[in-house]
């Protein structure tokens, strides 16, 4: 990419910024930037105004949906494998699940949206935090029905309720699953495990006998691979 193109890029993106925050300042939005991007944090009670704005308005036109997903941020910022160095001994260095979670912090799950403006050619990333209590926000299959999936699959993950989704029921998991598997306090084995009976002629559900541990992958790189060799 040539400079004038960076630098047509980085005037999009100021215009941008700034037209957010002289529509949604004044209803309590914030605006973050980083690595040539913007992501506005909207107040969910203000999430579907500010999303049909997004769509609809002359100087935005966000037309399209590309992603919706929830997040956890009790363990935001730690680490559960040791990655700072390199192995000499071909395995990688796996450390101890011995991380605090935060369940309890008012900011702990949120729902990111990924925004496209085809004619703009602009991105966009909004974020609303949810109650960590009681996780729901206000769904936007109205604004964009692309969402309907999306939001069913992060209830399924992450329990985030959406009011006035259409048809909000369990997606990726089976019936009768309980617990949500992107939750970080959710253990990796998971609660039960199932199989087969062929006796029963139907799948049960039996407790968990995987002893939980930290996987550590194993790594197998040729000598010499990356040394130089010095020819006579």
């Amino acid at each position: 990419m040539n400079d004038s193109a960076t630098t047509t890029s980085d005037e999009r993106l100021a215009e941008l910024v700034e037209a957010l925050i002289i529509a949604f300042g004044p209803k309590g939005c914030r605006i973050e930037q980083g690595l040539g991007e913007a992501t506005l944090v909207v107040p969910r009670e203000h999430l579907v105004d500010v999303a049909t704005e997004l769509r609809d308005g002359e100087a935005f036109g966000f037309e399209q949906l590309i992603d919706l997903c929830g997040v956890d941020y009790s363990a935001y910022g730690q680490a559960e494998w040791e990655t700072s160095r390199a192995s000499s001994t071909g395995f990688g260095r796996g450390v101890e699940r011995d991380a605090e979670l935060d369940l309890t912090g008012s900011e702990r799950f949120a729902v990111v949206y990924h925004l496209l403006s085809v004619g703009r050619n602009l991105r966009l990333r909004l974020r609303a935090h949810v109650d960590t209590e009681q996780p729901m926000i206000d769904s936007v299959v109205s604004v964009w029905p692309v969402a309907d999936w999306f939001e069913r699959e992060a209830f399924d993950l992450f329990g985030i309720l959406f009011d006035g989704h259409p048809d909000l029921r369990r997606i990726l998991t089976d019936y009768g699953f309980v617990g949500h598997p992107f939750r970080k306090d959710f253990p990796l084995s998971g609660h039960v495990e199932m199989r087969y009976d062929p006796e029963l002629a139907r799948v049960v559900y039996e407790p968990v006998k995987i002893e939980p541990r930290t996987l550590v992958p194993r790594v197998i790189r040729k000598a010499g691979r990356h040394q130089n060799v010095e020819s006579n």
